[in-house]
């Protein structure tokens, strides 16, 4: 079968590219800030200045693209939807509209609670046990972090004093089936985490050469012999100003060290 996993197509221009359908913001924001969870995008835009400056659309809804301001610098802010297609579909559009570098961070499930536990965890690399990277590079086990936007999120991290582990994450479609033989075998490579966009988010980034940095915060916990929700469904929440100042100090470094050509 010459399926996408095995007959990669390198052709940069597809039939449709993100530039045919989303014009181009004069001044949009260089560095944009997104993440999966509605919760936290409304609690920061109620609580700080932020106005809309373009909108993503599909028949899920519409979802805007705020300007926002921190530490004297103009950052976009937008919700990433849940998923590899849907995610890389956003990011696709959100370099279309003008953003030069990403940061982008949600919630995974735990995979080695001795090493992951209470920390934020940066990827080092992401198995590919999804569908959308294999349209953007070519067959591999996985994805790898570029080191130069890994350096720059460890390097906000051990400044403002926060746990962090480097790690390999597992990146899946399909969450109703994180059967135990899998969960085990990816365990095995080395996986300390799952979720269900980094690798498909590293392809894409790679791809248009945009830089990128991506952190989980633990949810649940698959580490044990019966699943534990934890704090799963509170999508971040109750520390949704850690998690939005991380990717905030995050943006301002990476624009700093790209600025002066540092990594």
């Amino acid at each position: 079968m010459a399926t996408i996993f095995n007959h990669f197509y390198g052709n940069k221009n597809a039939f449709l590219n993100p530039c045919d359908i989303t014009e181009k913001i004069s001044g949009f924001p260089e560095v944009c800030i997104t993440t999966f969870s509605e919760s936290i995008i409304k609690d920061f835009v109620e609580k700080n200045t932020a106005r809309v400056i373009a909108n993503l659309y599909s028949a899920n809804g519409i979802i805007p693209v705020y300007e926002i301001e921190y530490a004297d610098k103009k950052m976009g802010l937008f919700l990433s939807r849940v998923g590899a297609p849907a995610c890389a579909a956003g990011l696709e559009e959100i370099i279309a509209l003008g953003a030069k570098k990403i940061v982008l961070f949600g919630c995974c499930g735990i995979l080695n609670q001795s090493i992951a536990d209470g920390k934020i965890i940066l990827p080092s690399s992401a198995v590919r046990d999804e569908g959308t990277s294999y349209h953007y590079f070519s067959g591999s086990e996985e994805m790898s972090a570029e080191a130069f936007s890994t350096d720059i999120a460890v390097r906000c991290l051990k400044q403002h004093g926060i746990p962090y582990v480097i790690g390999k994450v597992w990146t899946t479609d399909a969450i109703y089936r994180e059967t135990p033989e899998a969960i085990e075998e990816r365990k095995k490579q080395g996986c300390i985490a799952v979720e269900m966009e980094c690798s498909a988010s590293l392809a894409v980034a790679k791809f248009r050469n945009i830089p990128i940095i991506q952190f989980f915060y633990g949810a649940d916990n698959l580490d044990c012999d019966k699943w534990e929700i934890r704090d799963l469904t509170d999508y971040g929440l109750s520390f949704s100003n850690k998690y939005m100042t991380i990717a905030l100090e995050c943006g301002i470094a990476m624009n700093a060290a790209i600025s002066v050509g540092i990594g």
